[in-house]
């Protein structure tokens, strides 16, 4: 079982931007798409963005689509979500996620392995 630890959560003001990381645990990380999902107070789970296992394709939700990027370091074990132009809108836990097949999906019970999660608080 794959172990990630998210980071790069804060609080920033509205049109500031983040940088969020996710590294992974074991040698296969490499093999599998990965995701960023949200969750805002009182709310559900939501995809945010997801990329196949080369890095060469991506999915974002229209909410966030233009304002954030999603990317990956086979090299490093590591996936990133760029974030831009935030708004009070985007605040939420983030969480990465592992797909548990080939597909890079936007539902999370596509993914089998699932951080802990890090808290982006933008204010206006």
């Amino acid at each position: 079982q794959v172990q990630l630890v998210e980071s790069g959560g804060g609080l920033v003001q509205a049109g500031g931007s983040l940088r969020l990381s996710c590294a992974a645990s074991g040698r296969t990380f490499s093999s599998y798409p990965m995701g960023w999902f949200r969750q805002a107070p009182g709310k559900e789970r939501e995809f945010v963005a997801a990329i196949n296992w080369t890095g060469g394709f991506t999915s974002y939700a229209d909410s966030v689509k233009g304002r954030f990027t999603i990317s990956r370091d086979n090299a490093k074990n590591t996936v990133y979500l760029q974030m831009n132009s935030l708004n009070p809108d985007d605040t939420a836990v983030y969480y990465c996620a592992r797909s548990r097949g080939s597909y890079y999906s936007q539902f999370a019970y596509e993914y089998d392995s699932w951080g802990q999660g890090t808290q982006v608080t933008v204010s206006s």
